[in-house]
C-alpha cells in the first residue's frame, strides 16, 4: 500500500525507551514532520505484533534493544492536501519500555538522536502528540523505576 494517497489508514507502532530518566527521541528524517523529534517507530508488517514491530524500528533506527512494559497511547497523523483529499493517514501505537542495551546510533531513518528529560522538553520540535504519550510513558516507567 502506498503511505501517499492510502486507501485506508496505515498502522505504525513506537516506543519511549527509558534509561536513567531519560527517554530516547529521534529526529525523523521523512515527511511528516521532517526534523521534527519523536519517538523510534514505523510500519507495521503483516502478521507482526505492534510490540514486536514497535521493538524492531527502534534497533534498527537506532541500534538500542529494549523491553516492553506497557501500551502509552496511540495517536493519528492526518494530513490533508489542498483540494481536501487524504494525503496521509497514519494510526501510531505507542508503548513504554525499559532500555536493555545500546547507546543510540544515528541512522538514515533518525539522523540525530537525543536521551531527554521527558517532563522537560524545552524548545526541542517535536511532534504534536509527543508530550501527551511521554506523560503516559512516564507512569508506566515510574513503579519501575523505583
Amino acid at each position: 500500500m502506498s503511505r501517499l494517497y492510502p486507501d485506508r489508514p496505515i498502522l505504525a507502532a513506537s516506543v519511549a525507551v527509558f534509561r536513567d530518566g531519560k527517554v530516547l527521541l529521534g529526529a525523523r528524517a521523512n515527511p511528516p514532520a521532517a526534523h521534527v523529534f519523536s519517538l523510534p517507530g514505523g510500519v507495521v508488517e503483516i502478521g507482526e505484533p505492534l510490540e514486536d514491530a514497535a521493538l524492531r524500528e527502534l534497533l534498527e533506527e537506532t541500534g538500542v534493544q529494549a523491553r516492553i512494559i506497557g501500551f502509552a497511547g496511540h495517536t493519528q497523523v492526518i494530513e490533508k492536501d489542498e483540494q481536501g483529499k487524504v494525503r496521509r493517514h497514519f494510526v501510531v501505537a505507542s508503548f513504554a519500555a525499559h532500555w536493555i542495551s545500546g547507546e543510540g546510533t544515528p541512522s538514515a531513518e533518525a539522523p540525530e538522536l537525543l536521551w531527554v528529560d521527558p517532563q522537560h522538553l524545552g524548545d526541542l520540535p517535536v511532534t504534536p502528540n509527543l508530550p501527551n504519550i511521554l506523560a503516559q510513558a512516564v507512569k508506566l516507567a515510574a513503579p519501575l523505576a523505583r
